[in-house]
């Protein structure tokens, strides 16, 4: 990890380090709650100085990104935000960045363990093409809020990107169990702001002075996880497709022209289904503590005891785990999509012989029929056809 990483804003008494990938800020400030209720309702400020942000100048830039990627971005109006994937050859998810355009520079946001793996892989991508691809990660922060940030009275505030999610954009598709009104987004308001790395701690203050709050992670992702919004950290594994966490609906367009992976994303959307769905689980607070994210989810019935929980074997993976500020412990899961939805699973951490038990009631996110658009079954394209 780079040293500008580490957000100054980590001295800020009572802060409390993240872990994992998001170790360089604070998990929070020594009141989670307090937090997380302020960034809901459109008054907190969360530190992402972490992530990564990569810009792309030149007349091409914004044509030659839509021939790399699953979106299409040609026609994007300066200030106008969007979100696209970089796919291997069996369309598995090898990046996701938030994009926005300011009429002169595309920037790209993204993890902080992506973000110089990005630009290296664009800048060999480039050819003839009038672009120039460079990491500015070490002279932007990013902002998170769900209102828009003030423009500040010092500092350049270079870019705002809005989450598109969950609304469906362009040549998209929804995935999900529930009606588009019904999807528990639909409130979802999530905002990036790019603003220069050495005026970052100013910026802070000088919200702070107008009122508004400093979160950590801890308020941003219990928001995210109940939103059902996937992310790059946490829901993508080497095996990941698009399909699986419904993100055809924001980052993925249907219709463009030929990019890497593409094979895979048509035939798994007209003709099969993916092999994996994700789920909300509603977990079982009367631990007082959260599993690990990477813990099993297993599906049991209603007899099985501990020493049957702890020899069944999984049926998935937890990927983000989080207390809600007012559902209370909750969490997202990618399980084989044959599944069944109606079933109470169990959320099992630690070794087998000393695991921790959490029931979990799971509440479906991408159906379990989602995909064949085209209504030939041919099972789960990814795992082949039984001959």
């Amino acid at each position: 990890m780079e040293e500008h990483s580490k957000s100054p804003l980590l001295e800020r008494s009572g802060a409390v380090p993240e872990a994992g990938d998001d170790a360089p800020v604070a998990a929070h400030y020594g009141d989670p709650t307090r937090e997380q209720r302020a960034l809901a309702r459109g008054a907190g400020v969360v530190d992402l100085s972490h992530r990564s942000v990569v810009t792309v100048t030149g007349p091409d830039r914004l044509s030659w990104l839509t021939t790399l990627s699953s979106q299409q971005i040609a026609g994007l109006a300066p200030g106008e935000s969007t979100e696209l994937l970089l796919l291997d050859i069996s369309g598995r998810i090898e990046h996701d960045a938030a994009v926005v355009d300011d009429g002169e520079t595309v920037w790209l946001i993204t993890e902080n363990s992506h973000g110089a793996e990005l630009a290296q892989w664009l800048d060999s991508m480039k050819f003839m093409l009038r672009v120039e691809i460079t990491d500015r990660t070490a002279d932007y922060a990013v902002l998170g809020s769900t209102a828009p940030l003030p423009a500040p009275a010092d500092a350049e505030l270079a870019v705002a990107w809005e989450d598109p999610w969950p609304k469906l954009g362009p040549g998209a598709s929804s995935y999900a169990q529930v009606a588009e009104e019904e999807h528990p987004g639909v409130d979802w308001s999530w905002w990036l702001c790019v603003v220069p790395r050495t005026g970052l701690h100013g910026v802070v203050e000088q919200l702070e002075q107008a009122g508004w709050t400093l979160a950590g992670t801890m308020a941003s992702e219990a928001l995210r996880v109940a939103a059902w919004r996937p992310r790059l950290a946490r829901e993508v594994d080497e095996k990941t497709i698009p399909h699986e966490l419904d993100l055809i609906r924001t980052a993925v367009h249907l219709s463009k022209g030929c990019y890497k992976g593409q094979e895979t994303v048509a035939r798994v959307h007209n003709l099969g289904h993916p092999p994996r769905r994700l789920v909300f689980l509603h977990l079982d607070g009367s631990e007082h503590t959260l599993p690990a994210v990477g813990s099993d989810v297993l599906s049991a019935g209603p007899e099985a005891t501990a020493q049957d929980l702890a020899q069944e074997r999984p049926v998935g993976k937890v990927t983000s785990v989080a207390r809600h500020h007012e559902m209370g412990p909750i969490a997202l899961a990618l399980v084989k999509r044959k599944v069944d939805p109606a079933v109470q699973l169990v959320v099992r951490d630690g070794a087998a012989e000393e695991a921790t038990f959490y029931a979990a009631a799971q509440e479906v996110i991408v159906r379990p029929d989602a995909g064949q658009a085209v209504g030939r079954p041919q099972g789960d394209f990814l795992r082949g056809q039984r001959r």
